[in-house]
């Protein structure tokens, strides 16, 4: 782990907030003050309204410290920095429409062979997030509670990404959130942002830290800790805050 990071990273859901929930205050404040010392980065699965709905719009009147906040929106399929009005993109891998069609097919046909197409959903289950196709089991706009006791062993989601894998091999198929699964161009998953990360910056891997309550081998946030950095795990937004709270007096603010 590096002594002192120069940007530290998170996954959202379940390392900043409940699963498509917004932060808690607290978090809201703690990553300004992470904002003010170093570069913070979130990158997730979720669209960017999510990130809007999610932190952005939770986070405390900074102006200065939301220049060194990054957004990665769809496992940094896209990239978003603050440009003084709002959060803009810098840049978005998308889809085409083929493979978005492959992928929607794909996925759909999997989860009804499997028996995991749910008929009592909250929201759609599919979504083309533009850079990604994401299938959520129970809908986008599912309870915690009832995702958590949908799938709590893991196995549904890793069997429908086996699945949809085998049947569009030239995309990258991965077990996303607690009931979804993501299909994007191949090579991109968490790894591939946090690479985008480095380019962009001009931060070494070496000097970033990452958070993150999946960093299991079937894990969404696996494929960081494999790529070698240091990483940091969480079992939820409270775990956080306590690591955060220790962390942030260790870090000189800015000058």
């Amino acid at each position: 782990m590096p002594a002192t990071p120069r940007l530290v990273a998170f996954d959202l859901d379940d390392t900043l907030a409940p699963s498509k929930s917004p932060i808690e205050p607290r978090i809201g404040e703690l990553l300004i003050a992470l904002a003010e010392r170093v570069e913070v980065a979130i990158i997730s699965g979720g669209q960017i309204q999510q990130f809007r709905m999610q932190v952005v719009d939770r986070l405390p009147e900074a102006p200065e410290a939301l220049s060194h906040i990054h957004l990665l929106p769809t496992c940094g399929t896209q990239y978003f920095r603050h440009t003084g009005d709002d959060f803009s993109a810098v840049y978005a891998r998308e889809l085409t429409d083929d493979e978005k069609r492959r992928a929607l097919a794909a996925v759909e046909e999997e989860a009804k062979r499997l028996g995991f197409w749910e008929t009592q959903t909250w929201g759609p289950i599919l979504e083309d997030r533009g850079s990604q196709i994401t299938f959520s089991a129970l809908g986008q706009e599912a309870p915690v509670d009832a995702k958590k006791a949908w799938d709590p062993t893991s196995e549904k989601k890793s069997a429908l990404r086996d699945a949809v894998a085998a049947r569009v091999p030239d995309l990258e198929v991965r077990s996303g959130g607690s009931t979804s699964v993501d299909i994007t161009r191949k090579g991109i998953d968490k790894a591939y942002g946090m690479r985008q990360l480095a380019e962009e910056t001009g931060i070494d891997l070496d000097d970033m830290l990452f958070y993150g309550d999946r960093l299991d081998a079937d894990g969404n946030d696996y494929p960081v800790l494999a790529m070698g950095v240091a990483c940091v795990s969480v079992t939820g937004w409270e775990d956080t805050v306590e690591k955060l709270e220790e962390l942030i007096p260790a870090l000189p603010v800015r000058v």
